[in-house]
């Protein structure tokens, strides 16, 4: 880290990132074979995928859904009429020697993604493109010791390619701008973005160049980074690597590198191509594209409510602290839930307290997503309401209210308490008689008490719950102990 800010003081970092999303539609991008994680090598495959001589691809039309929604999420342009292209290429892992892509004309153009910036501030991240495509097969290295081996499940898998400006200026930014595409994705409902199992995967395009200057440095692309903190961890070293070359006078090639993450280092893979070197032409097979402004509008109308838009509304409207929003923004399940949940109270505080506290606590133990989580938004909101009214404390709600909710969560949770006799005590001669008695049964405590000693307060508080059952209410209790230890 020494090294990096030392490097950091002198050079300013150049970094743009290309993001692959998987889509999560049923079958391939241009033909039926079943698009699933985690089946047998060599099975989700056919004569389409596997490029067999007089195949023709048939689009996929979800594939244009999930990349329209994906645009309009981003405020991109979409684009109403396009073609696609073949990216022509020769490698063990791509059948047909060339893939399905879309250079000229991608679906979506511009746009930008809103990430916290290294000031702490809100910063805008520029979008280039995002085009639709279909994935390669995937090369095994580390199964067999002799031979790659070569799983083609993968091959056509519809992806999108998410292209940012260079406008990222360090690892931090980075991994906050992967962290807000995987959750942007996961609200759309259209990748799972789970990096280690490929369905989401990063190239990282980096330079340097002296601080000051407007001339960018040689570009060198990282691949193969299977989570956000190898991205980050590849950038650093990058960084490093590029200002010790420069500063011993040697060239930086342009080339693509793989990341190891077993020394958090990179090696150099091959010569980088440029765009001429993949040939591009518009794919003959597949008949241009014209997408309706009915058909965007009805995409756009669809929408479920957005992370970055749950999240000013958290802060500037629930007036909740940035660790709350944040919290309640990093999962779709949960955003909606406390949605519900906040249509049926004001308390929105208390709101939020739940969700982080009891509820998670439960689906964490539980190995549970919020979809199985038995109680209604709406018996959450009146176990707050009660608690608001003083009808029941919160130790009493959440230590026992809500364990039995959980066993029957049709139940009221009023009725719950009133059972159990959990109606908190608010009747002062009665609660002075059970002080009363308890100072009598604790001669030595209450005298240290009675002389000042005021961290006794928290053992007779002690003692006046385990009395009432935990039913007696805080405000009140408190008021009683300071009234009859004056009289004692």
């Amino acid at each position: 880290m020494e090294d990096l800010n030392r490097v950091l003081e002198k050079y300013e970092p150049v970094i743009g990132l290309e993001i692959h999303a998987q889509l999560n539609t049923k079958s391939k991008a241009y033909c039926n074979d079943i698009n699933e994680f985690g089946a047998v090598p060599n099975t989700n495959v056919g004569p389409v995928s596997l490029g067999h001589p007089g195949t023709l691809p048939v689009f996929n039309e979800n594939t244009l859904k999930y990349a329209v929604r994906l645009g309009l999420a981003c405020k991109s342009q979409i684009t109403r009429d396009m073609h696609f292209d073949r990216k022509n290429y020769f490698y063990a892992d791509l059948p047909k020697g060339y893939q399905i892509t879309q250079d000229k004309t991608p679906i979506c153009r511009g746009g930008e993604i809103l990430i916290k910036g290294d000031d702490g501030n809100e910063k805008s991240i520029e979008l280039t493109r995002i085009h639709m495509e279909e994935d390669s097969g995937k090369s095994i290295h580390d199964i067999d010791p002799f031979d790659t081996l070569i799983d083609l499940n993968r091959a056509g898998v519809p992806l999108v390619e998410i292209v940012t400006e260079p406008v990222l200026k360090s690892a931090n930014e980075a991994y906050n701008y992967l962290t807000e595409v995987r959750k942007l994705v996961r609200y759309l409902d259209i990748c799972d973005g789970n990096m280690e199992e490929g369905s989401m995967r990063c190239d990282v395009n980096i330079s340097i160049m002296p601080r000051g200057s407007k001339e960018f440095g040689q570009r060198v692309e990282v691949k193969n980074m299977n989570s956000i903190r190898n991205v980050a961890k590849a950038i650093e070293f990058e960084i490093i690597r590029h200002a010790e070359l420069i500063e011993k006078g040697e060239p930086i090639l342009q080339e693509t590198r793989n990341f190891d993450a077993s020394t958090n280092s990179t090696v150099g893979m091959r010569k980088k191509e440029d765009a001429h070197d993949y040939r591009y032409f518009p794919e003959p097979d597949l008949t241009p594209l014209h997408v309706s402004q009915e058909y965007i509008q009805a995409q756009k109308d669809s929408l479920p409510p957005l992370p970055n838009d749950l999240f000013k509304k958290y802060q500037k409207d629930l007036k909740l602290s940035e660790y709350d929003a944040t919290n309640l923004t990093d999962s779709k399940g949960i955003a909606l839930y406390f949605e519900e949940l906040i249509k049926e109270t004001k308390n929105y505080k208390a709101a939020a307290n739940w969700m982080m506290g009891s509820i998670k606590s439960y689906l964490n133990q539980n190995a549970l997503e919020i979809e199985d989580f038995p109680i209604q938004p709406e018996t959450i909101a009146q176990l707050i309401s009660i608690i608001d009214s003083e009808q029941i404390s919160n130790s009493v709600a959440t230590q026992k209210v809500f364990p039995l909710l959980l066993k029957n969560p049709k139940q009221d949770p009023l009725n719950i308490a009133k059972e159990n006799n959990w109606i908190t005590q608010n009747d002062s001669g009665a609660l002075e008689d059970i002080i009363a008695t308890i100072f009598k049964e604790n001669p030595a405590e209450t005298e240290r008490f009675k002389n000042g000693e005021k961290k006794l307060t928290g053992f007779f508080m002690g003692k006046i719950m385990q009395a009432t059952k935990g039913a007696a209410n805080p405000k009140t209790t408190a008021q009683a102990i300071n009234k009859v230890i004056q009289n004692f």
